[in-house]
């Protein structure tokens, strides 16, 4: 005989043994008890074999002991030979020849055994269902026989013959003390199926049996025995005629256990063991899932070949999934969205071999407080993605992850429990394993966070458990655009437009932030939103929870944002931080220490760029928003930009407090938080953007090594106002104005003067704070720095009166009375240079001002005239003459008026007529109050104490008292006194000879202070003498002439109507 002669007729004769009626007849005989128990084998037909087969189907089942080594004997002689049982042969005997499987192989193998043939059988149907090419469409009858076989040799190894002489060194190596029976060596050598010393072969027909188990539980001894009561119980073993139906499938069985588990539901102990030792099964070996095998072949071909240990091919699908490494097959996608659903890898991170060998020391070093296998595992993992804890490994394995899961909300075990009843009161989601058309997966997520934020007049919101764990979601989602299924899918065009080379963390969503008004509705929609709840992450919902569970973590605001700015939270804002008071409040915190040492550079511009965004919409600022909502509504409708809200209120306010209203129209929490916006705005002109827009070109130009933060910027463009662009110069004014009102809103000065703030001003209301602190300016305990701030808001308060509330309200009806020619000249938003100062300086000179102004006038020319920076006029027209004559006086640190006085001294050598102008004027104001000319008080001050200490100041009435003093030969003044006296005296001849008076009161003014005043007094008086004598000669004179010739005069002087005329004087 040759071989395949001999093999046939070995293989006719096993099978004539196993339906000998002999072996029937004795197994009537050994197993009457049994039979008449197992009803299926009692109505078995006599004379085919049905009977001992449905025994060994049914051994679990014997109880006595002759019947039942009587069917373990028989059980090895049957599984030898194609397990004939229950008519193998008839069911499966096409699909043998079909598939060649009937051939002997070479090799050791048992002499009785065939299993090389069940073997071959077993592959042609996990071909068939992976739909492999030329693959052979099994026949039902023959698949449901396979299953069974399977089926039956689950508990012992030895009955599978194929895979036991394939495994047998490898059981020696592997699972030496591994006791036989109910499945045990087999889960052993699944276990070290990926060990480099495991064999090829033994690997090749465990995974055949793994593919075997995934179509069919059962083919598992040891997950059908621990799990077939909770089976039974959660109704997930439905009866099938099918042997891949898809109740027995243990993707189903997986699905419908761990559904019980996530909805609270008691499943065994045992039984959730065996379901995780399957579950890491299927994350460790993506072949099992013929589903991923069939769709996603050409990517493992083009990305992921030769990576099938260890769970690394499915991760790189993950990967190719994220569009790392290009396009995915939808179907492909599809199934890996499946398996993870399957195998449920957020519920315990241990499932995911891939992740757990990556990431074990960052879970050993920043989750350490965490439980082994708590699913807090891997949002602690999230919330430490991108510190110096991370290793790169783990963070690639970990967003693979998470990619999948933040596309179906149930894979998050904590945030479906906290919400499974808000999503099915709200979304009209079903059970943990069922679907909706109306709303997939991705969409629940989506759903949940449109409640989040309801208002109590809307309805329908979240609980408060499930708002933290949505906001939980946004807050790691913000690390990576591809974590946000609905962000990606509305985005897509405007990341690749604007987006495409932010490739760090979190900054794609930055990017999309920073260009809210360029992106496609859509996409400008999901941002904002986004935006709106990332600025209510820091809820004090949130750190209670938290606090109450194992995460210690606290997840504020936005995850990177807070790590950097770590050294700041622990120096300033720890008690904020640990407290939370109010939401928004660690923000504000960090907002207003942005300029500390503790301050870096990352912290600064992730604070400044939170501040950019919630200038787009002032809804992303969440205690705006929530203070002045209603506010908004009532008083701004329409407006949805935070910076034109912050305008239109703070107009609204400022125009109730000129009117004096008895009722603010803006509440008074909204006035509260809209002081801390208007602060925060000035302090980086970029939070303003329209004044950053008009200023942008000059900001390059003049400005360009200027950092932007601590009102920086502004600052420089305040001091180059003059070579301003006149867009930026309109803008710089109108906000200049809008500081010399409210100095709290000046930033630079705020700053710069805290501490003297702090020092002189504490009951000073805000407004007046820049006025308390002129007056303390020359302290001694000034400090310099604050004391130079103050100086530049002086010179600017002096350019234009409107600069200056005080004194605009002082003078109001002055300016236009006396300088209305100014004011015809003058346009609404640029400086008058000080002229309209510089005008109710001469009037106050002539006396002619009213009282209130002239309390102003007088302080501004004290102040002036210390410092002649002060004057605008004089620095404009003196400033080639300052540099000329007085170079040494202008450098000094001091001002104490010696520029002033240098002018002064060499007037005569002034070629500017400007100049020499402005310097007759400042002598022409120093007749009119001593105050005005320091160095002149300076050096008179002890004669002023002692001659004129009864004379009050102003209106000249010192000065003429000190003149007086210098005429009167008893009277010795100081020597100094008297020098700077008489240095007057010549420099008022001199401008009277060079500026005649210009009126009355001007030329008496100039008389009085005259060294030769009592001499043109007594001519003076000489000549009004003569004048009254001739006057009252003149009287009696025109007394002597008769009535006659007056009339006559009268008449003439009339002219006609004389008639009428001398009746009246008649």
């Amino acid at each position: 005989f040759d071989g395949s002669s001999l093999f046939q007729l070995l293989w006719n004769y096993k099978l004539n043994l196993t339906t000998d009626p002999k072996f029937e007849s004795v197994a009537v005989e050994v197993c009457k008890t049994t039979i008449s128990e197992i009803k299926e084998c009692a109505a078995e037909e006599l004379g085919k074999g049905y009977l001992v087969s449905c025994l060994v189907d049914h051994r679990s089942n014997i109880s006595d002991y002759q019947c039942n080594q009587y069917i373990t004997k028989m059980t090895t002689i049957i599984f030898s030979d194609y397990r004939l049982i229950c008519g193998f042969m008839d069911k499966c005997r096409d699909d043998i020849n079909t598939l060649r499987c009937g051939s002997i192989s070479t090799g050791e193998k048992d002499v009785h055994s065939q299993g090389e043939v069940i073997a071959c059988l077993e592959k042609g149907l996990v071909r068939e269902a992976e739909e492999q090419l030329g693959a052979h469409a099994i026949k039902d009858d023959c698949k449901k026989a396979i299953m069974r076989v399977a089926e039956l040799s689950s508990d012992d190894f030895h009955l599978d013959r194929y895979l036991y002489f394939a495994c047998r060194e490898d059981r020696e190596r592997f699972c030496e003390n591994t006791l036989a029976g109910e499945g045990r060596v087999y889960k052993c050598l699944f276990n070290h199926k990926f060990e480099e010393a495991m064999s090829e072969r033994c690997r090749e027909a465990l995974t055949t049996r793994q593919k075997l188990i995934a179509q069919d539980y059962k083919v598992s001894y040891s997950l059908a025995k621990a799990c077939k009561s909770d089976l039974r119980k959660y109704r997930c073993s439905v009866d099938s005629n099918m042997p891949r139906a898809r109740e027995a499938r243990l993707s189903y069985l997986l699905l419908c256990l761990e559904s019980a588990v996530h909805r609270g539901r008691v499943v065994s102990g045992e039984c959730q063991g065996e379901m995780m030792d399957y579950r890491r099964m299927l994350m460790e070996d993506f072949s099992l899932s013929p589903e991923i095998v069939l769709h996603c072949r050409s990517e493992i071909e083009g990305h992921c070949s030769g990576l099938h240990r260890k769970g690394r091919t499915l991760h790189c699908l993950m990967r190719v999934g994220r569009g790392d490494m290009g396009a995915i097959d939808p179907n492909c996608q599809r199934a890996l969205q499946t398996l993870i659903q399957e195998a449920d890898p957020g519920a315990d991170y241990r499932i995911d071999r891939a992740l757990n060998e990556a990431c074990e020391s960052v879970i050993q070093t920043a989750c350490k407080h965490i439980r082994n296998g708590d699913p807090m595992i891997l949002s602690c993992l999230m919330e430490h993605l991108y510190t110096e804890k991370m290793v790169e490994d783990c963070e690639h394995r970990l967003l693979e992850l998470q990619y999948f899961i933040a596309r179906d909300w149930k894979l998050d075990p904590i945030l479906y429990k906290k919400c499974q009843g808000d999503a099915a009161r709200l979304c009209h989601t079903h059970g943990w394993n069922e679907t909706s058309e109306m709303m997939p997966p991705g969409a629940i997520f989506s759903c949940l966070y449109r409640h989040a934020y309801r208002s109590v007049e809307q309805g329908r919101r979240l609980s408060r458990d499930c708002k933290v764990e949505v906001q939980r979601i946004l807050h790691q989602r913000a690390l990576d655009v591809k974590l946000d299924p609905e962000l990606q899918r509305r985005c897509m065009i405007d990341l690749g437009k604007w987006c495409s080379e932010k490739t760090e963390a979190g900054q794609e969503l930055e990017c999309l932030q920073d260009h809210l008004e360029d992106l496609v509705s859509e996409c400008r929609d999901v941002v904002g939103n986004l935006t709106e709840l990332e600025s209510e992450v820091s809820s004090p919902e949130m750190i209670t929870s938290q606090r109450r569970g194992t995460h210690q973590q606290d997840i504020q605001i936005e995850a990177l944002l807070m790590r950097a700015c770590e050294p700041v939270i622990q120096t300033h804002c720890h008690e904020v931080a640990d407290n939370q008071i109010d939401t928004g409040d660690l923000m504000e915190c960090l907002v207003q220490n942005k300029h500390q040492k503790e301050m870096n550079e990352k912290c600064a511009v992730g604070v400044t760029h939170f501040q950019l965004i919630q200038i787009k919409d002032f809804r992303f600022s969440y205690k705006f928003k929530t203070a002045c909502k209603e506010d908004v509504l009532k008083l701004c409708p329409n407006i949805k930009k935070k910076v034109d809200v912050v305008i239109c209120l703070s107009t609204t306010v400022r125009n109730d407090t000129l009117q004096e209203v008895k009722e603010q129209r803006v509440s008074v929490k909204c006035r509260k938080q809209l002081r801390v916006e208007e602060v925060e705005m000035s302090e980086d002109i970029r939070l303003e953007p329209e004044l950053y827009d008009s200023c942008k070109q000059d900001i390059s130009r003049l400005c360009q090594n200027v950092a932007y933060g601590n009102a920086q910027v502004i600052e420089c463009l305040k001091e180059n106002k003059r070579q301003l662009t006149s867009r930026c110069h309109q803008r710089i004014f109108k906000l200049q104005e809008v500081e010399m009102v409210d100095p709290e809103l000046d930033y630079q000065l705020m700053r710069v003067c805290k501490n003297m703030i702090r020092r002189f001003c504490t009951e000073s209301e805000g407004k007046n704070v820049l006025q308390c602190l002129k007056q303390n300016k020359n302290s001694e305990v000034m400090d310099p720095k604050c004391k130079q701030m103050i100086t530049k808001r002086q010179i600017t308060q002096n350019t234009d009166y409107r600069l200056n509330p005080v004194l605009r309200k002082a003078c109001k009806a002055d300016i236009p009375k006396f300088c209305q020619s100014i004011l015809n000249k003058a346009t609404a938003d640029s400086e008058l240079e000080g002229q309209v100062i510089s005008c109710l300086k001469l009037k106050y000179a002539d006396q002619r001002l009213s009282s209130d102004c002239e309390d102003q006038i007088q302080v501004i020319l004290q102040e002036s005239a210390l410092d002649y920076r002060l004057d605008p006029q004089l620095q404009i027209h003196c400033t080639q003459e300052i540099s000329r004559l007085c170079p040494e006086e202008a450098a000094a640190q001091e001002q104490t008026g010696q520029v002033e006085e240098c002018l002064k001294v060499n007037l005569l050598k002034i070629k500017q007529e400007g100049c020499k102008k402005e310097v007759l004027n400042m002598l022409k104001e120093s007749k009119a109050d001593i105050f005005v000319d320091p160095v002149l008080h300076t050096a008179c001050a002890l004669d002023i104490k002692h001659h004129c200490a009864a004379i009050p100041p102003g209106r000249g009435r010192q000065m003429s008292c000190l003149m007086e003093a210098l005429q009167d030969k008893r009277v010795r003044l100081q020597p100094e006194c008297k020098k700077r006296l008489q240095d007057r005296i010549d420099m008022w001849s001199y401008a009277a000879k060079v500026a005649p008076a210009e009126g009355f009161s001007d030329l008496a003014m100039q008389v009085m202070t005259s060294p030769s005043k009592n001499y043109i007094l007594t001519m003076i008086g000489a000549g009004v003498a003569v004048l009254f004598m001739m006057g009252l000669l003149c009287g009696r004179f025109t007394k002597r002439r008769s009535i006659k010739s007056k009339c006559k005069c009268v008449e003439s002087v009339c002219g006609g109507g004389g008639g009428l005329t001398y009746r009246a004087v008649k």
